[in-house]
């Protein structure tokens, strides 16, 4: 029998759009169902399942108004293209950042009214901060909530070594952003817009980031550009200005840390916890590195100790994860 941690977190992630966590609890109960001999729930379970996996690919390429087709041709070693389902409320974001990307959200859903005032919506955004702080899931999250597109820019695939070719492979990928509606992210921007007055730059380098300049502001399409960088300081001055909003990201706070560790275990009892262990281990650790190691005391839970999750348990996976030994 499901129990109450379990049927709240089904019905959160249904309401949250997080397609991938409803199908993951679901096939929970349907394990569950046959480890208790219910084996035709179990199936009846499955079925369910498989046939919402059909209807969700369906309906997430029939509701979309943009004839989108994966790329072909050179795009396709440029840009990778995915339709993400999550949503803002899935991310654990300080308050401010919160409310501001759903500012950009709201922007973009009433993007008439702004026009009827000779406004337009905000669309260029730089994302700023440490690895694994939510900057990638928050592009993921903006096409989710505007039911668009992701698309990925794949760095390695434009640049390359000899002279112009890096600027000509950026033309076609500004080209697709006109042509097609979508949430476009450029990750680790640092490889593009590198200052280029750096001492050790070299030609090709310097003509990349100005192409890229050039490129960003001439665009006046209507999808949305996303740059995600590490290191901020690293970049041209100028590309600052090219951009309508720049968000900063941080290492999460004790508030967020725990946040991450309750999404990531919910169909845990978490009653008895030590938090205040927990939150220690916690401190200096990435949004990403704290889910994983609590998925990964999930499954030693799981397979180990009858899904009965301890304190000392998260406690060693969390330290593994910062360590970076990972078995």
């Amino acid at each position: 029998m499901a129990s109450s941690a379990q049927i709240i977190s089904l019905v959160r992630s249904h309401t949250k759009g997080d397609q991938s966590r409803f199908e993951q609890i679901a096939l929970q109960l349907a394990a569950e169902a046959a480890k208790r001999g219910h084996s035709r729930v179990a199936e009846e379970l499955r079925e369910l399942i498989e046939d919402a996996r059909n209807q969700a690919t369906t309906i997430r390429r029939t509701r979309d108004p943009i004839p989108m087709v994966r790329p072909k041709g050179e795009l396709s070693g440029l840009i990778s293209a995915s339709f993400p389902s999550i949503r803002l409320s899935s991310l654990v974001l300080p308050e401010r950042l919160s409310q501001a990307l759903k500012r950009v959200v709201k922007e973009q859903r009433e993007s008439d009214k702004l026009d009827e005032h000779g406004l337009s919506p905000r669309r260029k955004l730089l994302l700023s901060g440490p690895p694994g702080t939510g900057k990638t899931s928050t592009a993921a999250a903006l096409a989710g909530e505007l039911s668009l597109p992701l698309f990925t820019i794949e760095l390695d695939g434009i640049i390359t070594k000899f002279m112009g070719e890096s600027a000509s492979k950026l033309r076609l990928v500004f080209e697709s952003i006109a042509n097609n509606r979508g949430v476009y992210l450029f990750d680790e921007l640092d490889a593009l817009g590198a200052e280029r007055s750096m001492p050790n730059d070299v030609g090709e380098a310097r003509r990349i980031a100005t192409a890229f300049l050039k490129f960003l502001e001439e665009d006046c399409s209507t999808s949305l550009i996303l740059a995600a960088t590490n290191h901020a300081k690293l970049l041209d001055k100028a590309l600052f200005r090219r951009f309508d909003a720049i968000f900063n990201y941080d290492m999460p706070d004790e508030a967020q840390a725990r946040a991450v560790l309750e999404n990531n275990l919910t169909t845990f009892d978490l009653r008895h916890l030590d938090w205040d262990m927990l939150l220690a281990e916690t401190k200096g650790m990435s949004h990403c590195d704290i889910a994983r190691g609590a998925i990964d005391a999930a499954r030693v839970a799981v397979l180990e100790h009858d899904g009965h999750l301890r304190s000392d348990l998260l406690t060693t996976a969390l330290s593994d994860r910062r360590s970076g030994h990972i078995f």
